[in-house]
């Protein structure tokens, strides 16, 4: 029977371990263990260092006799990297691309940006108001890889598969075959739609083809409950409706902002396929990343204009 979904520290294998973090929406972030002899490897850091303290502290019982020598960050997005510091003396691992990507959007930026004054402080406190983005040093990878890497977990082998660009720049996903345990990072959001900062989406879609490949029994999101196959499934048809939609209302010379509501209205509303996704407004970056990917030429909104464009999808339905 797989574990509820429920803050805290879950076994899913043995040795294998997911810490994970309802509802599962901006910020709220999973993480894993994977536990050899003597040794274990933390799968990504969170959000912040209170976060990140609570999770250590739930995992001190299996770590005290496997202390954490290898962290790897799946990607760059904040919510899976800015607790490195509190894991510091181990070794921090990620795809180049992820090094490379991960001083875009230091702490001190999200700092700054949920601090501020009228309506941009409004409006990133309500994505990111939870959360406290003061006293983090963010600890850099201190070992980069392309493509993939196997890692020797205190006799257990751990397989490091590149899948990016996808979500960012640079995904990785982090498979246990002896556990039959895969830790997707953001390559799935189960109950939230996915969000595609890079792309394209053809390189996501691909990753979902790869994780239904492997054989893993229990599959960690980056968001949401634990899931399975009929999990992955579901996001690659998400991703695959959403390519398919967006680019014919490209080919139509449909705006992109326009036709991000018409997705929604199509995709997410009562009774539609995908309408129990949170986080819908999401879909407003996804067209803009498919728009860039038809078109060079196109030039997506700012990021404050895409969360405002979020924002508005997420009140007004469409």
């Amino acid at each position: 029977m797989s574990p509820s979904y429920s803050l805290g520290l879950h076994e899913v294998g043995q040795g294998a371990y997911a810490y994970l973090q309802p509802d599962g929406g901006w910020g709220y972030s999973n993480a894993g263990l994977i536990v050899g002899d003597g040794r274990s490897l933390l799968v990504d850091t969170l959000f912040d260092l209170k976060l990140t303290e609570a999770m250590l502290g739930s995992m001190r019982s299996v770590t005290q006799g496997a202390p954490i020598g290898t962290v790897v960050n799946t990607h760059a997005n904040g919510d899976h990297c800015y607790g490195n510091q509190l894991v510091g003396d181990a070794e921090i691992v990620t795809s180049s691309a992820t090094a490379h990507e991960m001083s875009e959007v230091p702490p001190a930026m999200m700092a700054a940006l949920n601090a501020a004054e009228g309506d941009v402080g409004d409006l990133f406190r309500s994505f990111f108001g939870d959360f406290d983005f003061s006293g983090i040093e963010l600890a850099m990878p201190t070992r980069t890889f392309d493509g993939r890497l196997d890692l020797d977990v205190g006799g257990r082998i751990v397989e490091l598969i590149e899948v990016g660009p996808a979500h960012t720049k640079g995904d990785t996903i982090v498979h246990c075959p002896e556990t039959k345990t895969v830790y997707t990072g953001d390559i799935l959001f189960i109950g939230g739609a996915p969000i595609v900062w890079a792309g394209p989406l053809e390189n996501w879609i691909a990753a979902c083809d790869l994780i239904a490949s492997l054989d893993a029994e229990t599959i960690v999101p980056g968001h949401g409950p634990l899931t399975d196959k009929a999990g992955v499934a579901q996001v690659r048809d998400y991703l695959s409706s959403v390519l398919v939609g967006a680019t014919q209302l490209q080919r139509d010379g449909v705006d992109a902002f326009e036709a991000a509501r018409e997705l929604v209205a199509r995709l997410h509303g009562t009774s539609k396929p995908f309408s129990s996704m949170g986080e819908f407004g999401r879909m407003a970056v996804n067209v803009d990343t498919v728009y860039r990917s038809l078109d060079p030429t196109y030039q997506p909104p700012n990021v404050v204009e895409q969360f405002r464009r979020m924002a508005v999808i997420e009140e007004h339905g469409s």
